[in-house]
């Protein structure tokens, strides 16, 4: 059985602003703080063999996986599709911004997890749809395989709900910290209309 490592990218200075980054491109690579966290995480989980180290191509979760995989002597596979959710017209703006410009948006999101976005970005079902694709097809690549996984929030979160068995529209409870690592030991390969919402 193929046991998946799940690592969020480490700190960078929009987390630290509380500005919402998704997949724009002005957002910053790590910080001091989030290549610490990354080296950090590489000592706790060098006592795991990995056969290979798949990561987003966005900035921060790239360096977080080329600092983790520097001892390692293992390529890297960048993925797009293990992407953070695309966030639209909130990408690069402070949650207190997003709270005073987008109030109805935001409840709207709070109602509805699974479904709702932001004004031109993604739903959570909607990186489901391509997080977990991605997901089954590095599974069915790698059998009996330990693999590191470098990627975002709420990509995360969704492979985490899926692995539970959790409900979709608790996706937002379940974000792991930046670089906290995530143990799942049985992938069981579904489409994404299978998730519970």
């Amino acid at each position: 059985m193929t046991e998946l490592w799940l690592v969020r990218h480490g700190q960078t200075d929009w987390n630290l602003a509380g500005k919402w980054q998704g997949q724009s491109p002005q957002a910053p690579g790590l910080n001091d703080t989030g290549r610490a966290q990354a080296i950090a995480v590489r000592q706790q989980l060098r006592f795991i063999k990995f056969d290979a180290i798949y990561s987003s191509d966005l900035l921060r979760a790239r360096q977080t996986a080329e600092l983790v995989a520097e001892p390692l002597r293992l390529s890297i596979t960048l993925e797009p599709r293990l992407r953070e959710m695309n966030l639209g017209a909130w990408e690069g703006m402070l949650a207190s911004e997003i709270e005073a410009q987008y109030p109805l948006e935001l409840a709207e999101r709070t109602r509805n997890p699974p479904t709702e976005r932001a004004p031109g970005g993604e739903s959570p079902r909607e990186v489901a749809a391509r997080v977990l694709r991605a997901v089954n097809e590095i599974v069915r690549r790698h059998h009996a395989a330990s693999i590191l996984i470098v990627s975002h929030g709420i990509s995360l979160a969704v492979m985490i709900c899926h692995a539970n068995g959790l409900l979709l529209k608790d996706v937002y409870q379940h974000i792991p910290e930046n670089t906290q690592p995530v143990h799942i030991t049985k992938w069981l390969p579904a489409l994404p209309s299978t998730l519970l919402v």
